[in-house]
């Protein structure tokens, strides 16, 4: 085995073993127990296991801890393989196509956020049946509610993605042809509008007319669109992190894998959006009343 490590004969790498894998799922497992625990706690309520009452948010932050730590480390460890060469033409191609299934399941995601929604905006007299409410009056939006304007702020948020899709796109032109300044600088313009995304839209929640819980269309409409800024932080702080390798000078024209990953997910991010913004916030929005601003 140690010669299979150190004298490779093929375009394969063997990796050493490795405690993330059982620590991430123990994380995980720790993770979801919490956030039920977390659940009966905020509404006041017990989870008793083994004759004790675990209803308290503490047990999901451990968790979180522990799966954020997992990521730190194996992560870390993925990348001193690069440094190291393990990564050959070979295992750079099936870490692409890692990522590619990752946000093939995203995809999937999002299919079942625009699912609901469509169900219940196609056909709003079964939703109100299923839901036992006549709050939509058989009409979509629900009669009487009142909506976001799609041509204020969720305009203001669609023209901040498409210029952060340019951006990246700049840094990762920047990257190919040995263009340092310009990679940290398109991704510092990145970053920063994803921050401002993440921004408006929180001042977007802040000030709806509508809530989650007031009926069908907040509860589908804060699905989709919360799913989607939560992926928007994700991907900024995903961006932060190619920042400061960027700065420290771990990426090459030949080997930049981790930028390429945020970018792609960047990018698939900004198209989820466009579908958002045309379907939940404009067609939606079509002959409902307005919310004056």
């Amino acid at each position: 085995m140690a010669d299979a490590h150190a004298k490779p004969n093929h375009d394969y790498h063997l990796v050493n073993p490795s405690p993330w894998p059982f620590l991430g799922s123990i994380g995980a497992l720790v993770t979801a127990i919490g956030g039920v625990c977390i659940m009966q706690y905020l509404k006041a309520g017990n989870f008793p296991v083994f004759g004790h009452n675990i209803a308290n948010p503490w047990l999901f932050f451990i968790g979180l801890i522990i799966v954020l730590y997992t990521m730190f480390a194996w992560w870390s460890d993925t990348i001193k393989e690069a440094h190291e060469g393990h990564h050959t033409r070979v295992v750079s191609l099936h870490l692409r196509y890692g990522m590619i299934m990752f946000i093939a399941s995203e995809v999937m995601f999002f299919v079942a956020w625009f699912w609901a929604f469509f169900d219940a905006s196609l056909f709003p007299g079964e939703a109100a049946q299923y839901a036992r409410t006549t709050f939509t009056g058989g009409v979509w939006p629900p009669k009487g509610l009142e909506v976001l304007d799609p041509f204020h702020l969720p305009l203001y948020n669609t023209i901040i993605l498409l210029l952060s899709g340019t951006t990246v796109t700049w840094a990762h032109h920047s990257l190919i042809h040995g263009d340092r300044k310009g990679l940290i600088n398109g991704l510092v313009l990145t970053v920063g509008l994803g921050m401002l995304f993440t921004m408006v839209q929180a001042y977007e929640y802040m000030h709806a007319p509508f809530a989650f819980k007031d009926s069908i269309y907040g509860a589908t409409f804060f699905m989709a669109t919360g799913f989607h800024g939560f992926h928007v932080i994700i991907g900024t702080i995903f961006l932060l992190v190619c920042l400061v390798r960027a700065i420290r000078g771990d990426f090459t024209p030949k080997q930049h894998f981790g930028f390429e990953a945020a970018a792609w997910y960047w990018h698939f991010v900004d198209v989820v959006w466009l579908f958002l913004f045309s379907c939940i916030y404009v067609w939606a929005s079509n002959g409902a009343l307005i919310e004056a601003h």
